[in-house]
């Protein structure tokens, strides 16, 4: 059974949700994790795609699209089953997965804007229904 953790991010820009995405795919993967990131459209997964090979100078997050290369330690994905990623399924789509129940940990991340705020409410209530542990962070602005 997943653990689901929730990042509040103190921000209404949705653009908030991608850079916190490659930070925590940054510390997932330094632990030796697999991380699958699922993405809302192919325009959110370029956006992305472009923030994780720019995220920072002296770092390197070895990632590819799923189909393109499934043995990346760092996968994304649109309605793509995860492959061989079961360690952090990072949600960045507006309803959970139809395969989350794979992964060890899921991360949703909550901005303040209105529509990602309710669709992340149903996505809470899915979790709950299921009687995954939930637990959220409520991140300090900086």
């Amino acid at each position: 059974m997943p653990q689901v953790d929730f990042y509040i991010l103190p921000s209404a820009d949705p653009a908030a949700r991608l850079d916190f995405a490659c930070k925590l795919t940054e510390k997932a993967w330094r632990l030796g994790h697999r991380i699958y990131l699922y993405c809302q459209d192919a325009a959110q997964r370029d956006a992305l795609d472009a923030r994780l090979w720019s995220y920072k100078s002296e770092a390197f997050l070895p990632h590819d699209m799923i189909e393109e290369d499934a043995d990346t330690p760092i996968a994304l994905g649109l309605d793509d089953a995860p492959g061989n990623h079961h360690d952090l399924l990072i949600n960045l789509a507006l309803a959970a997965p139809p395969f989350c129940e794979r992964f060890a940990r899921i991360a949703e991340l909550v901005v303040s804007e209105p529509a990602i705020r309710q669709a992340t409410r149903a996505s809470y209530r899915f979790y709950r229904e299921r009687g995954y542990p939930l637990q959220d962070h409520r991140l300090p602005r900086i």
